[in-house]
């Protein structure tokens, strides 16, 4: 059993942590403080903080948005019922989730599915803005998902390729 000052001072840890690394480092010890159907919103902002976007859902709920790009590889989506409580946590870069996004689809759409992307790029010659979210394929790779707009914002195409970041870390 943890002491409660054991408990205060791995939080305090994950604080100065999540300030280094952008809370990246203590998403799996806050997740795995937190359970579907019983934690309220107040335990997710205790352990996740303020959400970088709410999105409004039928019947009352909400979901949080958890951006840890453009430095991490995931993204989650938390939704907190009408009731208050947590009814689902999601990490949303995954491939079930890239198949989702369809030519067409909005700009919003596709913010509300994968979250704030690592970076946007304009090009302007080719009349596209392409969005770049990194991510893990299973076991460890860093990948990157494109996701190539017409200047309207609508979903072109969408691609999968290296993580140009991860590449020029390794030097090449």
């Amino acid at each position: 059993m943890k002491t409660v000052s054991h408990r205060w001072r791995t939080l305090g840890l994950c604080a100065v942590l999540g300030a280094a690394l952008g809370l990246a480092a203590c998403d799996p010890q806050a997740i795995s403080e937190l359970e579907e159907g019983v934690s309220t919103e107040a335990d997710v902002v205790q352990r996740f903080g303020q959400p970088e976007r709410v999105w409004d859902e039928p019947g009352g709920a909400r979901t949080f948005e958890y951006n840890r790009q453009p430095a991490g590889v995931r993204n989650y989506m938390i939704t907190i019922g009408p009731d208050g409580r947590m009814s689902a946590l999601r990490q949303v870069l995954t491939p079930e989730t890239f198949r989702r996004v369809q030519p067409g689809m909005g700009v919003e759409d596709v913010r509300r599915l994968l979250g704030k992307p690592a970076r946007q790029v304009p090009y302007a010659l080719k009349r596209e803005v392409v969005w770049t979210w990194r991510f893990l394929e299973p076991p460890s790779e860093q990948k990157a998902f494109n996701v190539v707009f017409s200047p309207d914002y609508r979903v072109i195409r969408t691609e999968i390729g290296p993580d140009p970041d991860s590449l020029d870390m390794r030097g090449g």
